[in-house]
């Protein structure tokens, strides 16, 4: 399986041009995957710099309803007509982030409700023997501290979001199972708390943000929380590759604890497991 980073927020090797956003390309024996599609068109030009071609995947999955992994849905469907696109139902929320007097709206974009191509998953769904879904994510482990400036709008007010738009996708290959999640809004150890009551065992390969990222840098609880799950995470069997909204001061922080375990995804890099 080769998996390549076609949008993330920091450069590679590749030299690809860089967003706030993420997504991955995916080759199996039996399909070619998108999971995400980044912020805006960019993974069209990343796709063609890295010699991808999306007209040509078969399954596209967006983890869940933010701009920044679906905005640039629209133009990939502008150039595949033909892929089936699963998404959760409640992705078309209206989702908000609000730092102070700031309120900005971070939803899907409106023209994708409706379009032929998406298929609206309610919970956990199978696509075939290779490709499954999960959603449901449990809550036995604390949540990211940097949900908290994340809402859903109803009616005239605001409600913290609660996520149920999230979803991960599982790659079963030669007997090994690889999970993909997008920001891990749940929380990494409750996601892999959820695979393991799904699969009873650890992922062998995890892709995913870690939402751990704070702009006005981090205190002694967040601190705890990164260490403590880098902690917990060193004692799976599991690799992990991660990039995006995890933030490189946590990412540090992680690696120091977890060595060879954590790896950090930049904008172009691939992956061939």
């Amino acid at each position: 399986m080769d998996v390549i980073t076609l949008v993330e927020n920091t450069e590679g090797s590749a030299h690809c041009p860089t967003e706030h956003g993420l997504s991955y390309y995916i080759e199996t024996g039996a399909h070619r995957i998108l999971m995400d599609a980044g912020a805006d068109d960019l993974v069209l030009n990343n796709a063609r710099q890295l010699g991808v071609d999306l007209s040509a995947v078969d399954t596209a999955v967006i983890s869940h309803g933010h701009y920044d992994h679906g905005g640039g849905l629209p133009a990939f469907l502008h150039t595949n007509d033909k892929a089936d696109v699963f998404i959760q139902e409640r992705a078309f929320g209206a989702y908000y982030s609000i730092h102070g007097d700031r309120t900005r709206y971070i939803g899907l974009p409106e023209e994708l409700r409706g379009h032929r191509q998406l298929i609206l998953v309610n919970g956990n769904t199978t696509i075939d023997a290779s490709l499954s879904l999960f959603s449901n994510i449990s809550d036995r482990y604390p949540s990211p501290a940097a949900n908290r400036t994340l809402n859903e709008k109803c009616g005239d007010s605001f409600i913290p979001d609660t996520f149920s738009h999230e979803q991960c996708l599982v790659v079963f290959e030669q007997g090994r199972h690889y999970l993909f999640s997008g920001c891990a809004h749940h929380g990494i150890l409750n996601i892999l708390d959820t695979f393991r009551s799904v699969y009873h065992t650890d992922p062998d390969a995890v892709f995913s943000g870690f939402h751990m990222y704070q702009k006005h840098g981090y205190n002694a609880e967040d601190i705890q929380l990164i260490t403590e799950t880098a902690c917990i995470l060193r004692e799976t069997r599991s690799v992990f590759y991660t990039g995006h909204c995890t933030g490189s001061e946590p990412y540090q922080m992680m690696k120091q604890i977890m060595g060879d375990q954590l790896h950090y995804l930049h904008c172009g890099d691939r992956i061939h497991l």
